[in-house]
């Protein structure tokens, strides 16, 4: 008997291996922000994007896929449709870490427990597409948790709503551009570099920074920016290529899961409207899951990217 596994299996568990390393950093990303609390969410902004280029050159290098990137350069219409993912993109890297230094990590990890059902919305609204009854009750419930929380607690979940629009739109953006996913976002941070750059300039120079300060061990936080940013993305294109897409809709979940134990861990205030709020959201992922499962269609997970 042949105990060595298949070269099939091998790329399953390597796919499952390095999907959960890659849902896992995005789970735990709050943590880093919270390390760097004392840097203003626009300096981390420009951190990690001018620290992904040099990070993301190197993984480019490293995978040879700098034909791709200079394939994707040539293409005015990629280019353009990449320069609306980075727009995108930046938002959503924005406000969510606004939310965490601001304390919302528990409104965050609802934006990304919301984002697959959004992709149910913009097929409807933008592709045209029907719903089957069971995405019908999966949006409802999701629906119903969201003014269970404005009405209940007060509280309009604002940035969940935001996080999950932008991630749809940089989603889709993403899945009708014809370039991978490394390639893809070195562009994409390479065309928000110059904004980074002269508003990083502009703070060092006004003294303002924390970058450069005569904090080191802040310097070399700042610096992981990159790795932190790049990294999950990696891991993120190794599984896609060997799990199938229901497989990684499923682990997807791992992120904002990991995210609400934080904004609990972190001592957030969790209500009973929050609780009925997150539970009618959970059971509508569940009724959507099962329902995507039997149809043999997938929930589509793309680059995470927080």
């Amino acid at each position: 008997m042949n105990d060595h596994p298949t070269p099939a299996q091998s790329a399953i568990r390597l796919g499952l291996i390095t999907g959960v390393i890659a849902y896992f950093i995005w789970g735990i990303f709050p943590i880093y922000i919270k390390s760097v609390g004392a840097v203003s969410a626009m300096e981390i902004m420009a951190h990690r994007i001018l620290w992904s280029i040099p990070f993301g050159a190197l993984i480019l290098t490293f995978r040879r896929q700098w034909p791709e990137v200079l394939g994707a350069l040539g293409d005015k219409r990629v280019l353009f449709m990449l320069a609306l993912a980075a727009i995108s993109i930046a938002a959503n890297w924005y406000i969510y870490v606004l939310a965490v230094l601001d304390g919302r990590v528990l409104e965050a990890s609802l934006g990304y427990y919301i984002n697959p059902l959004m992709y149910v919305a913009a097929g409807v609204f933008i592709l045209g597409e029907t719903l089957r009854k069971a995405q019908i009750v999966a949006v409802a419930l999701a629906s119903a948790g969201v003014l269970t929380l404005t009405f209940g607690a007060g509280i309009f979940p604002l940035t969940s709503i935001l996080l999950a629009v932008l991630f749809t739109a940089y989603g889709y953006i993403r899945k009708t551009t014809n370039v991978g996913a490394m390639p893809g976002l070195f562009i994409e941070v390479c065309l928000l570099s110059p904004i980074a750059l002269i508003y990083l300039i502009w703070l060092i120079k006004a003294g303002n920074a924390v970058f450069l300060s005569g904090d080191f061990g802040m310097d070399v936080l700042l610096v992981l920016a990159g790795p932190v940013t790049v990294i999950p993305l990696v891991c993120f294109a190794l599984a896609a290529r060997r799990l199938r897409l229901s497989t990684l809709g499923f682990l997807q979940y791992i992120g904002p899961t990991l995210q609400f134990a934080l904004g609990i861990y972190f001592g957030e205030k969790f209500t009973l409207y929050h609780a009925i709020c997150f539970g009618l959201i959970w059971t509508a992922l569940a009724i959507f899951s099962v329902d995507a499962a039997r149809a043999g269609k997938t929930i589509r997970p793309v680059t995470r990217a927080v």
